[in-house]
């Protein structure tokens, strides 16, 4: 089987649908002899801040001397960005090799299913001494929560997102996020709810409240930028000195500037161009808040485009002034918006997102929004 083709497989009809549960993808890896039971992990839930608290966490234990298995969603460019092992992606070869292995079963499985079972198969593998664990959807149902204990949980900042699944409410969205936490495993967040709390002494695990504040040498070190990173340091150091007490300052430094995840407030100084994938009201926030605060003089020019199934109004409302240049994108993506939904709900007079040639140096270029938007900009990638 080829990559291609392998894609093909994965993202047809048949697999790309969410339903959540574990009993698929407990059937499958019995067949493969388990081997998500041989590998150790840090899991991280949470609605936003998910994928950069991973990039530090693989980052500073790979400076540290460990081997260090990454699995992360979505991707942006390419699906085997989503499986990283010292920071490199998983081949393409060997990427076809399991998508086959898995098909093999004879088990119908979903799309993040297939590429969860993928990354323990490839991190046994590749003997990883540990792996950091992103969640793709809520936690307790999530495919990743089939293993039965890690090292640590870690929850991230929570809103409302995928409210039409996890919940309407904040704190109903944190019980499914603390579906996680394991007996007798820690969990650290810097969000106390309730649901968190009680699920931690349900299974007898340690509660760790951290506090979204973090010394000034590790914040300059990021190499990830904005005010919204700290909350996800410090949960990352949280992790870190609590699992491993022993690393030392310069190498929590060295790691800290060696993160590498695209697209999170990520400047290109030569385009004068600003990326965020910030796909609902909170991570708009946070790009307002950067915005303001790094660029408050410069003149704005947005190109924005998300999925219906977002608070886009709520978007619209938080990210644009008077004075701004407004481009919607309507991208071909299931459930992508339309430039009609996007245009009718925005005071502020708007145009049709066509080609990167309106993305000129005189104004700040900030191109935000959905993922698979971003994935489609084939320009970015230069």
């Amino acid at each position: 089987m080829e990559y291609k083709e392998s894609i093909e497989l994965i993202t047809s009809k048949n697999n790309f649908y969410i339903d959540l549960g574990l009993n698929r993808i407990s059937q499958a890896l019995e067949k493969l002899g388990n081997p998500h039971n041989k590998l150790k992990y840090i899991h991280v839930a949470g609605t936003n801040g998910k994928g950069s608290v991973c990039a530090i966490l693989a980052s500073v234990l790979k400076e540290y001397g460990l081997n260090v298995g990454l699995y992360t969603s979505p991707h942006i460019w390419e699906y085997t960005e989503r499986i990283k092992f010292n920071n490199i992606e998983i081949p393409q070869e060997k990427f076809a090799e399991y998508t086959e292995k898995i098909y093999s079963l004879g088990i119908h499985l979903t799309e993040f299913e297939i590429l969860t079972i993928m990354a323990f198969l490839y991190f046994k593998e590749q003997c990883a001494d540990i792996v950091i664990l992103e969640t793709g959807l809520g936690g307790k149902l999530d495919a990743t929560n089939v293993i039965q204990e890690n090292l640590c949980s870690v929850i991230t900042h929570i809103d409302l997102d995928h409210t039409e699944i996890l919940g309407n409410t904040k704190e109903e969205i944190a019980a499914e996020k603390a579906g996680i936490i394991k007996h007798n495993c820690p969990i650290i967040t810097s969000m106390g709810f309730e649901a968190i709390r009680d699920k931690a002494e349900k299974e007898n695990s340690l509660f760790m409240l951290i506090s979204p504040f973090v010394n000034p040498k590790y914040t300059e070190a990021l190499s990830l930028k904005g005010k919204h990173q700290e909350e996800n340091l410090a949960l990352a150091l949280g992790a870190l000195n609590y699992i491993f007490p022993e690393i030392k300052e310069q190498t929590l430094i060295y790691g800290l500037k060696k993160v590498q995840n695209p697209c999170r407030f990520e400047f290109r100084k030569d385009k004068n161009l600003v990326i965020d994938a910030c796909h609902n009201p909170n991570g708009i926030q946070a790009l307002k808040q950067n915005l303001d605060e790094y660029f408050p003089n410069e003149k704005r020019r947005y190109v924005f485009g998300c999925l219906n199934t977002k608070d886009y109004k709520k978007m619209i409302s938080i990210l644009f002034e008077e004075g701004d240049e407004i481009y919607f994108n309507e991208f071909n993506y299931p459930k992508a918006c339309s430039y009609e939904e996007l245009s009718s709900n925005c005071p502020i007079k708007s145009y049709k997102f066509k080609d990167c040639s309106i993305l000129t140096k005189d104004k700040l270029n900030i191109i935000c929004g959905s993922f698979y938007m971003l994935g489609q900009m084939k320009f970015l990638e230069d």
